[in-house]
């Protein structure tokens, strides 16, 4: 049946009306689209607190609600809300996944439900956070649906899997990984690390998207003497190193042990999860805060020496980006994302965290420099460019492509010239 024309183009109507909506909006104007529809499906989201919820927080917080539409499809948790900041939230049932797979969040249980979500909404582009069951599935629904996708790659399954004693079903998961970013039509990763293990393993259209920073937030000046103080326990020679993160075994918090016989150095231990009793006997002496947010944490990023995060498979690593936006350098594994973020002997150190001797060796060798002020300097300047607002127009920008590119496609099936 024929639908319409634009500017002299005729196309005909599809079966769904999400095909025909979108059909219409990106012919007429997708380069210059006024308002943007926005579906994000996401494997986490409030009340479970994590890179993957906070990345898609920092996203709607800087869309802008009088152009930008957006719709969040996320598992049903306790105390989900059913909006953030104007924009719905929409549930499927959900299951937690802590006994078959190396995370501890719900995992979403794909329904027909999303199928009608999805198709309601008629968004313009789906954007995928972190993809698993309940991504791999919207992908799936998008492909029928002629919607374009933009797949977050986030979190890497095989290395935690291999953490936590599941060594076998590394390489499935990854394999499982690979196969739905493969899926969508552009995937966008957080470092060069990233990046090139999607290349390798075949996956298409792979670009780098690294992640925002409030600098206004975690800075400098926030540091507290007081807190300081408190923590050297009247040795004013202590040198303060931290940790911000899940307890959890994944991130190798164990391997810090051999700094805590040292009596020049108080280990702050930020966080919480399944292993701080264990850690509390591995790491005698050290200081565990519990969890920490907003300002509180922004005062204990900036009352830091060093910063730490010893975890090698860490896709990103927000942590890292904070401590140096707060004017702290870090200490980093050679392996992961959080390389990507420091340039060595200058803004931190990228050492194999797991060597003892080589871990208690940079520290000395910290320790002993005179430029540790320019070096905390440089540290912020590294960062603070990298604002959530840039951040998020970046990622509109890779809406838009897909957009357009869908277009095209979609332009050359229906005869429009």
């Amino acid at each position: 049946m024929l639908l319409g024309g634009i500017n002299g183009c005729l196309f005909f109507a599809s079966p769904s009306p999400t095909l025909n909506l979108n059909l219409y909006l990106r012919l007429s104007e997708w380069r210059t689209l006024i308002t943007m529809r926005v579906c994000i499906v996401t494997e986490s989201f409030l009340p479970s607190i994590n890179g993957v919820t906070n990345s898609v927080l920092r996203v709607l917080e800087n869309l802008d609600p009088k152009v930008d539409q957006a719709l969040v499809i996320a598992p049903n948790a306790q105390n989900t809300p059913t909006s953030y900041l104007g924009f719905p939230v929409r549930t499927t049932p959900a299951l937690p996944t802590q006994n078959f797979l190396p995370v501890d969040m719900p995992m979403g249980l794909p329904q027909k439900r999303l199928q009608y979500l999805i198709d309601g909404f008629a968004p313009d582009v789906i954007h995928l956070a972190s993809p698993f069951a309940l991504g791999s599935y919207a992908a799936k629904i998008a492909r029928r649906l002629s919607i374009p996708t933009v797949s977050i790659y986030q979190t890497e399954l095989g290395g935690f899997a291999k953490q936590h004693g599941l060594a076998l079903a590394k390489n499935s998961l990854q394999k499982i990984l690979y196969k739905i970013h493969s899926q969508t039509n552009r995937t966008l990763a957080p470092s060069n690390t990233a990046c090139l293990d999607l290349h390798l393993a075949g996956v298409p259209n792979v670009h780098l998207w690294q992640r925002g920073v409030d600098g206004d937030l975690f800075n400098p000046i926030n540091r507290d003497n007081q807190l300081r103080q408190k923590w050297r326990a009247g040795n004013e020679d202590k040198t303060i190193i931290g940790y911000v993160g899940r307890l959890s075994a994944e991130k190798r918090i164990a391997d810090l042990a051999p700094l805590i016989n040292n009596p020049d150095i108080q280990l702050v231990i930020v966080g919480d999860g399944a292993h701080r009793k264990k850690l509390e006997q591995q790491l005698p002496g050290a200081l565990f805060l519990g969890f920490a947010s907003g300002a509180e944490l922004a005062k204990i990023y900036a009352s830091l020496d060093l910063f730490i995060h010893p975890g090698p498979n860490e896709t990103f690593c927000q942590a890292v980006q904070e401590a140096l936006a707060s004017g702290v350098p870090a200490i980093v594994p050679m392996t992961g994302g959080a390389a990507d973020l420091i340039a060595h002997n200058r803004t931190g150190y990228v050492i194999n965290t797991a060597d003892g001797q080589q871990l208690q060796k940079t520290v000395a060798y910290h320790r002993a420099r005179l430029d540790r002020k320019q070096m905390r300097i440089a540290t912020r300047d590294s960062v603070i460019s990298r604002s959530w607002p840039v951040i998020v127009n970046q990622l509109k920008a890779h809406y838009q492509a897909v957009i357009a590119q869908q277009s095209i496609a979609e332009s050359s099936k229906v005869g429009v010239a």
